[in-house]
């Protein structure tokens, strides 16, 4: 299939998928009111079995304690759904060190979020998240997110004590 047939096709399965889409070919960059999270320098890299990075256009972010991973773009491109929801969805992993879904399969999880750059009502949550896993017993805690709008967002995970916060720009 030519290049020219394929990138429509990508894009309907992008905007249909409640996975987000990075990095696309015509992204704006988010808006310099909105301070996204950028990768740390030195940058957080987890102890094996993790790999030093998720992806290409992906970083780790946060300690050892609890660390989920970012765009490079500090953006994530959402869509609806399902269509004709009002809220944005994306599903959110984090990780911690010496977390076992095994013998907590629902961790004590908590995310909140607000809007950065203006009002608008809170981030919607699944809930404390479910136990989930890789092979080698790479062990994660996954939970969806639904934004009301699209704009600037504050999204703080909460494991017991240990709190991670960042910034993230949802795109439409």
């Amino acid at each position: 299939m030519s290049s020219a047939r394929l990138l429509p096709l990508l894009l309907l399965v992008c905007f249909q998928s409640r996975a987000h889409c990075q990095n696309g070919p015509s992204e704006a960059p988010p808006p310099k009111s909105c301070p996204v999270t950028k990768p740390a320098n030195p940058p957080f890299v987890p102890l094996s079995p993790y790999p030093a990075r998720p992806s290409p256009d992906q970083f780790w972010f946060g300690t050892d304690k609890l660390w989920t991973h970012l765009p490079v773009s500090g953006t994530w491109r959402l869509a609806n759904h399902p269509p004709g929801d009002a809220t944005f969805g994306q599903k959110l992993a984090f990780w911690r060190y010496g977390y076992n879904a095994y013998t907590e399969p629902r961790p004590n999880l908590t995310v909140r979020g607000k809007r950065f750059d203006r009002h608008a009502t809170p981030l919607l949550t699944d809930g404390k998240g479910n136990g989930s896993w890789e092979s080698n017993d790479q062990f994660f805690i996954m939970t969806g997110i639904n934004f009301p709008t699209a704009g600037c967002w504050e999204i703080t995970g909460r494991y017991d004590d240990d709190e991670l916060t960042f910034v993230i720009w949802i795109a439409p």
